[in-house]
């Protein structure tokens, strides 16, 4: 019986292999997970091309952090699961004892700790990761829709962290997966979205996700004007969340709110990059400015539940589907500007049970 898995192996810039390597075993407090389906994210993406990633990865390492699956075995010592519970394991947690734990900033956690390898047929699901963000999904929600949850996560935090009202115009700069994550939960919670995309499959995906008003231009002026016009004697959204990370939309949010607005920088920038804004704006209008980093363990269990309510279309986000050994050419055509919006990866699972109970045994 084999003892190993198929797996992606980042091994540097766009250079990830599937290879065989050994099935992770348990120790005290972990959990093996068979990997029902890993999704695409725009961070793999970006490590995908940078070949590391300076937080969460650095090759050769197991690739991939977005899955769900079934409990295959369970350490010593790991309660409140059982072989074959149906989970999600989120990609950290935070240590609960550091300063900013202390004060309800777990995302800020000075050891936060991260995990990968969801591109594969079985994960390791680390003690701390298994007591602190590992979630049992409800019968009801397929694992496609569960491995939603880190990033819906992440959106769900930035758009309470950008203080809303039902009723708020809330204009959000970006199309790929997360801004489109953000216009959802904006227009599920009542506000009134303005989408500022680019391209045409950004356009109808904004629409379908809730998006009541589009811009869609590549043109910084052009969408600030745009925005102002929506909004009403050109006064600006309430909210604008910048969901790209790009320096120039960075300077184009701050242009796009209202007097006494709230900017919400989301999308994160290269380490290094600097942005020029109009101080006197900022100030003598009373604007906001915030960025919001990461997920909680209470956020994630809140996104798990928006997936499973019924209201929350998380169908949509499905736009593609491959096998491992294709991962390679999903990850090409995503540079290539792909309209797929996240592309569920299935492992080659065979004989999974077999397989764990020969190492068991």
């Amino acid at each position: 019986m084999s003892t190993t898995m198929q797996a992606a192996v980042l091994h540097g810039r766009e250079d990830v292999r599937i290879e065989h390597v050994p099935i992770p075993r348990a120790e005290t407090g972990e959990l093996i997970v068979q990997v029902g389906v890993a999704l695409t994210c725009g961070t793999d993406l970006k490590v995908f091309r940078r070949g590391y990633h300076a937080k969460m990865i650095v090759p050769p390492a197991l690739f991939g952090h977005e899955q769900a699956g079934t409990v295959v075995e369970v350490g010593p010592g790991a309660s409140g699961f059982s072989v074959g519970d149906r989970v999600v394991a989120l990609n950290s947690a935070p240590c609960g004892n550091c300063f900013f734990c202390k004060r309800n900033q777990e995302n800020l956690c000075d050891d936060l700790l991260f995990n990968n390898g969801a591109y594969a047929e079985f994960i390791r699901i680390p003690s701390r990761i298994v007591e602190k963000n590992t979630l049992h999904i409800p019968d009801n929600v397929p694992f496609e829709y569960a491995a939603l949850t880190e990033p819906l996560a992440c959106a769900v935090h930035g758009f309470e962290d950008s203080m809303p009202h039902p009723g708020d115009m809330v204009a959000i700069i970006g199309g790929g997966p997360l801004g489109l994550l953000m216009m959802h939960v904006a227009a599920i919670q009542g506000c009134d979205v303005i989408a500022v995309v680019k391209h045409d499959g950004q356009v109808q995906a904004a629409k379908q996700l809730g998006a009541k008003h589009i811009v869609q231009t590549t043109k910084k002026s052009k969408a600030i004007e745009a925005v102002q016009e929506i909004t009403g004697s050109r006064k600006g959204a309430d909210i604008v969340i910048e969901a790209v990370g790009v320096p120039e939309t960075w300077e184009q949010a701050v242009e796009m709110v209202r007097k006494g607005g709230t900017v919400n920088f989301f999308g994160g920038c290269a380490a290094g990059t600097h942005v020029r804004i109009d101080t006197n704006r900022i100030h003598y209008s009373d604007i906001t400015l915030r960025a919001t980093f990461h997920h909680t363990p209470a956020i994630c269990k809140r996104a798990l539940d928006l997936i499973a309510g019924g209201k929350f279309q998380a169908d949509a986000f499905i736009t593609g589907q491959a096998h491992l050994y294709e991962l390679n050419n999903v990850f090409e055509r995503l540079m290539n500007r792909s309209h797929e919006i996240k592309t569920a990866i299935y492992p080659a699972v065979t004989s999974i049970i077999e397989k764990i109970r020969h190492q068991i045994e």
